[in-house]
């Protein structure tokens, strides 16, 4: 079923105002959560709000607290998130790294003590609305094991990088295992096999079975062990450059709360030439043949602008029986 975006927007707004949330808070997450689903991330849009509204009643997240600044040098800035809700942090970090790169050139903070940011990809598009190149990252519960390994023991820390473009901002928002585990809960839950293996089984082998995966918690790593790997300095950078918890203090806390993230922004140089650069990659990227008839190549972000564009025409297309939970909130 569809939803009008407004509405969605409302509903959350309404269920936030009710557990301590100041109506400019509410106000900013709503829209967050709505966008998320609006632009087809329906995992960490409508899906995850119950979880968000549970996380806040069981006191992971605290609804009243501000990030503060702790230190920094130059265009590097460490602040701490006080466990306040982790969009909001990153949305002000993000705004933050976008100050300093508009005085630097470049600007980087790292957070400690935060919580999920929801989809990453909307501070990509933040910075790139901005018109700065963004690269943020996170670092998870442990839920990915390294390569070569039964247990995770790695964090499925996503990365993200925009880059501004006037006919389209090309934003890639990736997990580091091949299915983010909301979408392997969504296939689940629908009973359908994933197009390509995610993971392995129990008996160890590859499989397209979401349910199994989950089960076996041998979630398949992009590029195998050299996703592993970026996990692995992925953790590194965002528990260093923060000060925080690493994916291995988050783990044994046993929630994943207290996170550490990294928000980095650098100024383009914004003329002409530039742009030129930037059309002639995705240009010649899409004079690939396509494998299958009728289908087309897209670059990072294309995709969403177009479901965005649906989404808000017709409705945002949402799953019945969680928005039906979500009324019942």
């Amino acid at each position: 079923m569809r939803i009008p975006f407004e509405k969605l927007k409302a509903e959350f707004k309404r269920i936030l105002t009710g557990i301590d949330f100041t109506d400019e808070k509410a106000e900013k997450c709503a829209a967050i959560f709505a966008e998320n689903s609006r632009d087809g991330v329906y995992t960490h849009g409508l899906n995850r709000f119950p979880v968000f509204v549970q996380h806040v009643k069981d006191g992971l997240v605290k609804p009243a607290e501000e990030p503060i600044k702790e230190g920094g040098l130059g265009a590097i800035e460490q602040w701490d998130g006080n466990y306040g809700p982790g969009m909001l942090n990153a949305r002000i970090c993000m705004n933050r790294a976008i100050e300093l790169a508009r005085d630097n050139g470049i600007g980087c903070v790292a957070i400690k003590n935060t919580n999920h940011w929801m989809r990453g990809g909307t501070y990509g598009w933040q910075a790139a609305e901005a018109g700065y190149i963004g690269i943020c990252f996170t670092n998870t519960i442990a839920n990915l094991p390294p390569w070569g390994g039964l247990d995770p023991r790695l964090g499925n820390n996503p990365l993200v990088i925009a880059v501004p473009r006037k006919n389209g901002h090309v934003v890639l928002d990736m997990a580091i295992s091949q299915y983010a585990v909301g979408k392997l809960y969504q296939y689940k839950s629908r009973g359908e096999q994933l197009p390509l293996p995610g993971g392995y089984d129990s008996e160890g082998h590859l499989s397209t079975d979401a349910a199994a995966i989950l089960q076996s918690e041998r979630l398949l790593p992009v590029g195998f062990w050299k996703g592993s790997g970026l996990s692995l300095v992925l953790d590194l950078l965002a528990t260093v450059l923060s000060g925080g918890n690493s994916t291995a203090r988050i783990t044994a806390n046993g929630k994943e709360a207290g996170i550490s993230q990294v928000f980095i922004c650098i100024k383009p140089k914004n003329d002409d030439h530039t742009a030129a650069l930037i059309e002639e990659i995705i240009s010649y990227t899409k004079t690939s043949r396509p494998e299958h008839a009728g289908t087309t190549i897209s670059y990072p972000g294309e995709n969403t602008l177009k479901t965005r564009a649906q989404n808000l025409k017709e409705g945002v297309l949402v799953d019945e029986k969680i928005w039906n939970t979500v009324l019942g909130l």
